[in-house]
């Protein structure tokens, strides 16, 4: 049997055209053509008021950090089971983290713990859209409102996911997207600001650009350009932008394949969970909260989940897992004082992510499942 990787990037549409038209314009350094066209489809298809183009989500999230203007002593409520990226990005800026656990049916943060996590120095509250599922983000902004905080969407796996009609990354004052290769729709690496507090506009613009107003000057607002801000080089070359472009115009094809193969999975497995074997995915009511960016199998326990995956492996089947819960990471246990967060545990050790992605076909996909239940059997 060929081997079934976990993850294959691919290209579907125009990417190879577009990458050519860029190197044919003369101008690869970013905020060309492909950039601007990538920023509008996102302005235009899900109403975002500001978009900004970054090299990585890691980037999207460093900018967010940057404009909430946080000092040492202040306080980020950020989930613990996540990428490092969601954490690292605000103690780069000196601020404390402060972990929450996960909800018990899904990994995404436990919107109910959070008013029990503010002080007097909390900043801001970082949620995350695992797999694509929106957390309650009426309760989470709420919670912001009462108590004056800024919420920062990490959507990295969320593209084109929504909560109750509204798309993810659009509510929160800042948000972030990751075009990664392993997401929904890749450019190798790359990512998204954006920004929906128009006070966080224009500063963003400036932070973007190395901390000038460059910007500003190419649009000839400015009669020159020099540095005014703290900033970085966060925007990414023509070319990530023009492979970008190319798949933007193929979201709906993407999402349609993702989807479906999303759905088999989850009813080919369901007797596994019925019989108590495994737990499924947290599956929303509606099909707009679930964007199919993975298919997760949550084990009984550590000794199951390894033992699946290395069963997989045996038979040329990548399947991988993640995270470990960030509160015990090397980097942070000596400075974790909460309490025990078990279900932010309980998936660093029980959950395991199955393959998918856009060129997955049906027959290798019936191998993996196949191979699941013959594991449990």
């Amino acid at each position: 049997m060929e081997h079934i990787p976990f993850n294959q990037p691919y290209l579907i549409g125009r990417e190879l055209e577009y990458i050519q038209d860029a190197v044919a314009t003369k101008k690869l350094s970013g905020n060309g053509k492909y950039t601007k066209l990538c920023q509008s489809f996102f302005e235009k298809r899900y109403n975002f008021k500001k978009c900004l183009l970054t090299t990585s989500c890691t980037d999207a999230l460093e900018m967010a950090a940057i404009l909430l203007d946080l000092v040492p002593g202040d306080e980020v409520i950020v989930p613990s089971y996540t990428f490092v990226s969601t954490a690292n990005a605000f103690v780069l800026r000196g601020a404390q983290i402060v972990f929450a656990d996960s909800r018990s049916d899904h990994p995404g943060i436990n919107e109910a713990s959070l008013e029990s996590l503010i002080t007097s120095r909390t900043k801001a509250i970082v949620v995350v859209h695992y797999a694509g599922v929106p957390c309650d983000m009426d309760m989470v902004m709420s919670i912001a409102n009462k108590y004056n905080l800024f919420v920062v969407e990490d959507a990295a796996q969320a593209i084109d996911s929504y909560y109750n009609g509204k798309p993810l990354g659009g509510i929160g004052h800042l948000a972030a997207f990751s075009f990664h290769e392993t997401k929904n729709v890749i450019s190798g690496e790359g990512g998204l600001l954006v920004i929906n507090d128009k006070r966080f506009a224009d500063r963003a613009e400036i932070i973007w650009e190395k901390g000038t107003n460059r910007s500003a000057f190419w649009r000839g607002e400015v009669d020159k350009y020099g540095w005014v801000d703290i900033g970085s080089s966060f925007l990414p070359s023509e070319i990530i932008a023009a492979f970008l472009y190319a798949q933007l115009e193929n979201i709906d094809d993407i999402q349609s394949k993702r989807k479906r193969l999303w759905n088999r999975y989850y009813n080919s497995l369901s007797a596994l969970a019925e019989k108590g074997l495994v737990a499924l995915p947290y599956r929303p009511l509606l099909e707009e909260m679930n964007n199919a960016h993975m298919f997760y199998l949550v084990c009984k326990n550590l000794d199951d989940r390894s033992g699946l995956i290395n069963f997989l492996r045996e038979h040329n089947v990548t399947a991988v897992f993640h995270y470990i819960s960030l509160h015990k990471s090397p980097y942070f246990i000596n400075q974790f004082k909460g309490v025990e967060l078990y279900q932010s545990d309980r998936f660093t050790d029980c959950l395991v992510r199955l393959p998918l992605f856009y060129e997955l076909t049906d027959e290798d996909q019936g191998k993996v499942i196949d191979l699941v239940k013959s594991y449990f059997a």
